[in-house]
């Protein structure tokens, strides 16, 4: 029969492990100072789907240019998208900046300590509520990421794949988490799934949970916790079209608020789908063009994509079309602009053909 795994009582053993091996994170506050509902916050949305390694420049500039949720609620969208580029996930930078003002409009500039009333935020869900009313306001809430959904499979031993096994899960770390040192033990479980309870090759031999861990006790430890198999990713094809002025400015076209990228700048591209689409007719304008060598490849979430280039060699007379917001970008500032990475792959591969 298979043991229940430690109880709320045993927190103190994971808290004894974090106040002595604890990560020293730039949004982390240290031992004894009152979190920050801001840095926690911004960490918070940074860090979905993105590692830390990356997130931590993109952090400390953010803070630098926006120490206060009211500087960057009062920023505009464009700025708060030129900082974000390159992180991904673009929606997140809307949401963003919709949230600072939410907060700044309705809660007069002070995060609300609830994770329900947090809940009602822009980009904030279940878990980034439930992590930062932990972590900046003590409230007894389980924050379940990717790392404590592995730790709680294995101390578990859940075998019921992901995401079904998700209910079980959340339900589990919820009865784990202590009514003291909420926020500190939230941090503690996302530590121990980052360096001990790793995807692959757990360090059981020095985890603070290995007595009773149902995982490593069976063996399956490395083998948990288990996902149903992943659908094929699908390839998307489109065309981008480089077209340069005499004066060095290149065209660039904002894409709509509304879905993927919403809001960012691009290199003006056909519609990305499976099939190859038609180039000529969705030019930005009428033009001689010369097919660059090789493609741009980016994978997103759900699809890869591969673009071809075309470079304008002639551009013929005529008007821009009227169904873009097009802007033309000296090119020594497109490293300033909002462009995605894919975006910013384009700009690679054209200033790398010459």
């Amino acid at each position: 029969m298979a043991r229940k795994g430690p109880s709320p009582g045993r927190a103190s053993q994971l808290l004894d492990w974090y106040d002595a091996h604890a990560r020293v994170l730039p949004w982390r506050a240290k031992p004894g100072v009152a979190a920050d509902p801001y840095r926690v916050w911004l960490s918070e949305i940074m860090l979905q789907q993105t590692t830390v390694q990356a997130v931590k420049a993109y952090f400390e500039k953010f803070v630098a240019l926006w120490p206060k949720v009211e500087a960057l609620a009062g920023a505009p969208l464009d700025d708060v998208l030129k900082a974000w580029a390159g992180l991904g996930y673009y929606a997140r930078a809307r949401n963003l900046h919709h949230c600072a003002r939410e907060v700044v409009s309705r809660f007069g500039g002070r995060f609300p300590e609830t994770e329900a009333e947090l809940r009602t935020l822009p980009g904030i869900g279940p878990y980034t509520a439930g992590a930062i009313a932990a972590i900046a306001f003590g409230g007894r809430h389980a924050a379940v990421d990717g790392n404590v959904e592995r730790v709680i499979s294995r101390l578990y031993a859940i075998e019921t794949p992901l995401p079904d096994s998700k209910p079980e899960i959340r339900e589990k770390a919820q009865a784990l988490v202590p009514e003291q040192r909420a926020g500190d033990f939230a941090q503690a479980m996302m530590d121990l799934g980052a360096t001990i309870c790793t995807p692959r090759d757990p360090n059981c031999l020095i985890c603070p949970w290995a007595e009773h861990c149902e995982g490593r006790i069976s063996g399956l430890a490395p083998s948990l916790p288990r996902k149903k198999p992943k659908k094929k990713v699908p390839t998307r094809r489109g065309t981008a079209f480089w077209i340069e002025r005499a004066d060095g400015a290149v065209l660039l076209r904002r894409r709509p608020e509304k879905g993927l990228l919403g809001g960012m700048m691009e290199v003006p591209s056909t519609q990305w789908g499976e099939a190859p689409a038609s180039p000529e007719a969705e030019a930005p304008l009428a033009a001689r063009w010369r097919v660059l060598p090789g493609t741009v490849a980016h994978t997103f979430t759900h699809f890869h994509l591969e673009l071809t280039v075309w470079r304008a060699e002639t551009v013929q007379d005529g008007e821009l079309r009227e169904d873009g917001d097009y802007r033309w970008t000296a090119r020594h500032d497109l490293s300033g602009e909002a462009l995605p990475t894919v975006m910013r792959k384009v700009v690679a591969h054209v200033l790398g053909e010459g």
